[in-house]
């Protein structure tokens, strides 16, 4: 009897901030007809945060079946394995249907826990964690790297200076001894085909720079300021949500606290600094070439068995 045919992989598209990957997601989709958008951000998933996320708007989204945009509360902790087992129930159910999903994002630690499975790690605890996040502005991310350096080099490496793998890379050690990258993972419930892109590095950053102004212009700062009514930024631990990129400078904008172009150039600076990061783990994580933005078009449209 011949065995069963290999599953189609499903289809993945990964790029930096601001590349452009949402817009041709949904070009993609359009062309299509039978895809659905299944989004691989960590930020995109809170209601309210449109504007600082650069979250597709009504127009963008319609006729186009989007899923894990806009499913929790800002006050509302939405953590790794909760977006795995939601999005792996999406793809299924869009399989069942006889539909195609098509995940898109730039979340590296999420499309790691899709690809690879989710860490068998023990649950986080808040107190833990706000204790090291204290610690991180006391010594800084130089110091704490260089404890994980003098017990497990590969580890250190393994952060790639990713604050927030950092700090969950020490709970876990102080807690139990070991380190996040010796626990085993869960078995992923589907396989994927990763396409990966970037424009060239002056290009990504003019529309960093660019995209930012438009944000901040369209409300930014005003969002900020209805976040803050809702979700204290100032409560310890940290909230999630207030971890999303640019939210503190927004608000201190809004606030008057900091000139507005000061802001736009702050949130320039770090969305940039993200962008390398995104860049660093995907040569170093991602089993995929990084293509050109056309390429990438090309390569996903003929994945998806579109005309090019």
């Amino acid at each position: 009897m011949p065995a069963d045919p290999a599953p189609t992989p499903v289809q993945i598209l990964t790029a930096p901030t601001a590349s452009g990957k949402t817009g041709l997601s949904i070009a993609l989709a359009a062309q299509a007809g039978d895809v659905e958008i299944v989004s691989a951000d960590a930020f995109l998933v809170y209601r309210g945060l449109n504007v600082g996320t650069a979250k597709p708007d009504a127009a963008e989204q319609r006729g186009i079946p989007h899923h894990l945009i806009d499913v929790a509360d800002p006050d509302e902790n939405y953590d790794v394995a909760q977006y795995v087992r939601a999005a792996e129930a999406a793809v299924t159910d869009i399989l069942a249907r006889g539909r195609r999903p098509l995940v898109v994002g730039g979340t590296g630690f999420y499309l790691t826990a899709l690809l690879q499975g989710l860490p068998l790690t023990p649950r986080s605890d808040a107190h833990a964690r706000a204790a090291l996040e204290t610690e991180l502005q006391a010594r800084g991310l130089d110091a704490l790297l260089a404890e994980i350096e003098a017990s497990s080099p590969a580890e250190a490496r393994r952060m790639e200076r990713n604050p927030r793998r950092v700090l969950r890379a020490l709970e876990v050690y102080r807690a139990t001894g070991r380190w996040p990258g010796e626990y085993g993972r869960t078995t992923p419930a589907h396989t994927y085909h990763v396409t990966a892109f970037a424009p060239p590095q002056a290009d990504l950053e003019t529309r960093i720079a660019e995209r930012t102004v438009r944000m901040f212009r369209a409300g930014w700062p005003q969002e900020a300021a209805w976040l803050a009514s809702r979700v204290d930024p100032a409560t310890q631990p940290r909230p999630t949500v207030w971890q999303t990129l640019g939210y503190d400078a927004a608000l201190a904008a809004w606030r008057g606290e900091l000139p507005q172009d000061e802001a736009v150039r702050r949130v320039t600076l770090a969305t940039r600094q993200y962008a390398r990061r995104q860049l660093t783990w995907m040569r170093g994580q991602l089993r995929a070439p990084l293509l050109t933005p056309d390429e990438a078009a090309r390569q996903l449209a003929r994945h998806l068995h579109l005309k090019a």
